[in-house]
C-alpha cells in the first residue's frame, strides 16, 4: 500500500507543472515502469512491531548477559524498553524486568549481588536496586528530573549519577504584587544562555547537568559538582571510592568552543578538584583499570578542522605518563573498555561503512575482533551498535544485518558467532526483505573512490526496469553502511531500487576524506552521488526517467541542493534540511558549533561564503516537484528553514508541499507512527510525479 496525501484534483495540477519542466516527463509514456510493491513485502503495520538489543551487560559469573530489549508500542506511539536475560549459549532467554513501564540502564554492583537500574514504573523516572539473590527491590532516589549515567562505587556503598540541576536564572527587575484573584499573563522568560532550546528537549530552563551520589541503599543525592558548567557523558570512579572522574568544559568560553572537554577528579567530599588533563581539544569517557593503576580515555588535539579523530590513551592516575595506543588509526575511536586483566582495552570505531570492535595491549599492539556491529538505528542504515567484553574475554555486540534490526551475538576467542537472540523473526521471518549489493565508483571530480550500496526489491527481475530513490545521509560527517534500515526496506518493499551512498565528508575513512568538504559543503560530495547513480544505472534495471532523491538534515542540505544543480530526478523530497546558512546558524541549537568548524567566520563577516553554499542561492533553477518534510519540533534544523524553501518553491510556482510531522523533533524515526507518516508521504508523493497514469 502507498499512502496517498493528495487528491486527484491536485494531482492533476502538479503533474501538469511536472510535465512542463522536466525534459524527462516528455519521453515517460503510460507504460512507463513505476514501482510495483513487492508481494510479502514489509509493511507500514510492520514498524509497530520490530525490536532490536541493546546496552549488554555481563551478569555476575560471567555466563550470562541482561540488555536493553527496546519494542515499538503502538498504543503510547513511544519506544519501549525493557530488561531482559539470555545465557551466553543462547539458551534461558527470559524477562528481568518487564512491563509497560520503561526499565532501563541495568548495572551490575562490583560484589555482583545488586543491579542498579533506571525505571518510570512510579511516574518520575527514579533509580532502584534489585538484589539478585531475593529479587527484592528497593527504590533509592525521589528525583524531580531524570538521572543519567548511573555507576557504582567500587566499594558498592553508593551510586553516581548526573543530573540536570536548575537554578535561579536572570532576573532584571521583580513584578508588582498582583491583587487576589487577578489574571495576569504570567511571567516573563529571561534568557541569557547561547544554547536556550535544544532539539529533543525544547526550551531549556536555565541550569546545568551536575553530578550527584546517593547511597545504595537510599537517602538523599549529595551534588558533586559545581559551577556554572555542565558535567555530562560517563562516569568513572577512583580505586578508594572518594572521588569520581568525569570529563567537562569549565573554560570561561565554554559556550563558543564546544569540542573542548578535560578529565577531571572530583572529591566526594568537595574538598577538592583536580584537572588531569589539559591540551586544547577533548578528553573525555574515563574509564580505570581493573588493578585501579590507570585511566584510559578518548581525546584529540583541536586542529580547527570540521571533523576530528578521537585516539585511545591511557595515563596514570594523576594525570601523568600519558600514552596514546592508537597513534596511527585514522578513525574515530569510542566505547573503550579494559580486559579482565587490565593488561589490554578494547575499543570501536567506523571504517568503510561498519563499526568494528578492536583490541590492543599496552604496546599498542591488537587486533580486530568483529566487523560486525550494528543494528540499533532503526530508521536509516547509520553505522550503530554496542558490545561488552565477558571476564573470558568472550564478547557479547548487537549484531548487524541487512535484514533485521539488531539482535545479540557473542563471539569467542578464535572468532566463533553465535546469536544468542531472535527478536523478530514473529514480524519478518515470512517477510520479503531487499537484498544489498556493494557499489563504488570513481569520483569525477578527482578520480577518489566512492562507496555506496544498493537495496533491491526481494522479487527483484534483471531483466524489467525499477524506479531508483537515492537515499542521502545526514551528518554530514558520519556513515551509512549495510545494515538494517526500515526506512529502505519500506522503499524497496514498494518496488524501488534503493541507492544510499557515503560521498566525501562522510566518516569512516579517515580525516582526510571527511575534511574535503571542511568549509566547503555542499560541493563535490554532489558530484560522487551522481557518479554512484551512474554507476548503478550502468549495472542494468534502472529505469533513467524513473530517478528520486530524498536525504534528511545533511541529507536534505544535499537534496536541495541536487535539485538546484540537476532536473534528472522526477521528484524530490527535501526532509529537515538546511536551506540558508545564515539564518540556520542564527537560530539552530548547534550555532557555535557550525559557525567554528563548517565556515571561516561568521555570516555578518562572510556572508558571501554562507550564500554560496547555500541550497536557497540555487532556488532559480529548481525544476523538480519538490515536497519539505520537517518534525514541528525541530530545534536542529527548525521549521523555520523548511518554511523558506516552500515559500521560495511556490512563489517560483514549482509543484511542492510542506508535511510538518507533528510532536516530532530532528529524530522522526523516534515516534513509530512519524516514521510511517515519513515513508508514507515520501512514496505518495514519489508516485504523485511517476508519470504514471
Amino acid at each position: 500500500m502507498v499512502i496517498k496525501p493528495f487528491s486527484a484534483g491536485l494531482r492533476t495540477s502538479l503533474l501538469a507543472g511536472a510535465l512542463a519542466l522536466s525534459p524527462f516527463a516528455l519521453s515517460v509514456t503510460a507504460q512507463a515502469d513505476t514501482a510495483q510493491p513487492v508481494p510479502g513485502g514489509l509493511s507500514y503495520e510492520d514498524v509497530f512491531n520490530l525490536e532490536f538489543a541493546t546496552g549488554p551487560r555481563i551478569a555476575p559469573g560471567g555466563q550470562r548477559v541482561v540488555y536493553e530489549r527496546r519494542s515499538m508500542d503502538i498504543m503510547t506511539d513511544r519506544v519501549r524498553t525493557n530488561i531482559w536475560s539470555v545465557d551466553l549459549a543462547g539458551g534461558e532467554h527470559r524477562p528481568v524486568l518487564s512491563g509497560k513501564a520503561n526499565f532501563r540502564m541495568p548495572r551490575f554492583s562490583p560484589d555482583g549481588t545488586r543491579m542498579a537500574y533506571l525505571s518510570s514504573i512510579e511516574g518520575k523516572t527514579q533509580i532502584y536496586v534489585r538484589w539478585l539473590d531475593s529479587g527484592a527491590t528497593a527504590r533509592v532516589t525521589d528525583l524531580e528530573r531524570a538521572p543519567a549515567n548511573l555507576s557504582w562505587s567500587p566499594d558498592g556503598e553508593h551510586l553516581a549519577f548526573t543530573m540536570f540541576t536548575p537554578d535561579q536564572g536572570p532576573a532584571f527587575f521583580s513584578m508588582p504584587r498582583k491583587p487576589a484573584g487577578a489574571k495576569w499573563a504570567g511571567k516573563a522568560k529571561v534568557i541569557d544562555q547561547l544554547v536556550y532550546r535544544f532539539d529533543g528537549a525544547g526550551y531549556l530552563p536555565t541550569g546545568y547537568t551536575h553530578v550527584y551520589v546517593v547511597p545504595a541503599d537510599g537517602g538523599s543525592p549529595r551534588q558533586v559538582t559545581s559551577g556554572s558548567f555542565n558535567h555530562n557523558g560517563g562516569i568513572a570512579w577512583m580505586p578508594d571510592s572518594t572521588a569520581i572522574l568525569v570529563s567537562a568544559n569549565r573554560y570561561d568560553d565554554w559556550e563558543l568552543n564546544p569540542r573542548e572537554s578535560e578529565i577531571y577528579a572530583f572529591s566526594l567530599d568537595g574538598s577538592a578538584i583536580t584537572q588531569l588533563t589539559q591540551r586544547a581539544g577533548r578528553d573525555a569517557n574515563p574509564v580505570v583499570s581493573p588493578d585501579g593503576q590507570r585511566i584510559a580515555y578518548v581525546g584529540n588535539d583541536e586542529n580547527g578542522m570540521s571533523q576530528q579523530n578521537a585516539m585511545l590513551y591511557v595515563m596514570n592516575l594523576d594525570g601523568s605518563g600519558v600514552q596514546s595506543l592508537t597513534p596511527t588509526l585514522d578513525r574515530n575511536v569510542s566505547n573503550i573498555q579494559w580486559n579482565s586483566e587490565g593488561t589490554g582495552l578494547y575499543y570501536s570505531y567506523d571504517n568503510a561503512g561498519q563499526k568494528l570492535v578492536a583490541f590492543t595491549n599496552l604496546s599498542g599492539n591488537g587486533r580486530i575482533i568483529t566487523n560486525a556491529l550494528g543494528g540499533t538505528s532503526l530508521g536509516r542504515p547509520y553505522t550503530s551498535g554496542t558490545y561488552r567484553v565477558a571476564p573470558d574475554g568472550r564478547l557479547v555486540f548487537t549484531q548487524r544485518k541487512i535484514d533485521r534490526p539488531g539482535d545479540l551475538a557473542v563471539i569467542d576467542r578464535i572468532g566463533s558467532v553465535t546469536q544468542l537472540t531472535e527478536l523478530n523473526e514473529d514480524v519478518l521471518g515470512t517477510r520479503a526483505m531487499g537484498q544489498v549489493e556493494r557499489i563504488t565508483a570513481t569520483s569525477s571530480y578527482d578520480g577518489k573512490e566512492v562507496e555506496g550500496w544498493i537495496v533491491r526489491p526481494a522479487n527483484f527481475d534483471p531483466s524489467k526496469q525499477y524506479p531508483m530513490i537515492l537515499e542521502i545521509h545526514g551528518g554530514p560527517h558520519t556513515a551509512y553502511g549495510p545494515g538494517f534500515s526500515t526506512e529502505v526496506q519500506l522503499m524497496a518493499a514498494q518496488g524501488y531500487v534503493v541507492l544510499y551512498t557515503n560521498p566525501r565528508g562522510s566518516t569512516s575513512y579517515g580525516a582526510e576524506f571527511a575534511n574535503l568538504i571542511h568549509q566547503n559543503y555542499p560541493s563535490q560530495d554532489y558530484d560522487d552521488m551522481m557518479d554512484l547513480v551512474d554507476a548503478t544505472i550502468n549495472r542494468g534495471s534502472i529505469d533513467p526517467g524513473q530517478l528520486y532523491v530524498t536525504g534528511g538534515s545533511g541529507g536534505g542540505v544535499l537534496t536541495a541542493w541536487i535539485v538546484g544543480k540537476t532536473n534528472r530526478f522526477r521528484a524530490a523530497v527535501v526532509a529537515k534540511p538546511v536551506i540558508n546558512w545564515a539564518s540556520f546558524v542564527l537560530t539552530a541549537d548547534i550555532s557555535s558549533m557550525v559557525t567554528k568548524y563548517w565556515f571561516p567566520d561568521m555570516p555578518w563577516n562572510a556572508p558571501d561564503h554562507y550564500w554560496q553554499r547555500s541550497p536557497l542561492s540555487l532556488v532559480g533553477n529548481v525544476s523538480t516537484p519538490t515536497m519539505i518534510l520537517t518534525g514541528e519540533n525541530d530545534y536542529r534544523t527548525p521549521m523555520s528553514e523548511t518554511e523558506q524553501y516552500y515559500k521560495a518553491l511556490k512563489l517560483r510556482q514549482i509543484p511542492t508541499a510542506m508535511v510538518r510531522v507533528p510532536g516530532s523533533g530532528h529524530g522522526i524515526a523516534a515516534r513509530p507512527s512519524n516514521l510511517v507518516q515519513k515513508i508514507g508521504n515520501i512514496l505518495g508523493w514519489f508516485e504523485e510525479h511517476s508519470g504514471a497514469e
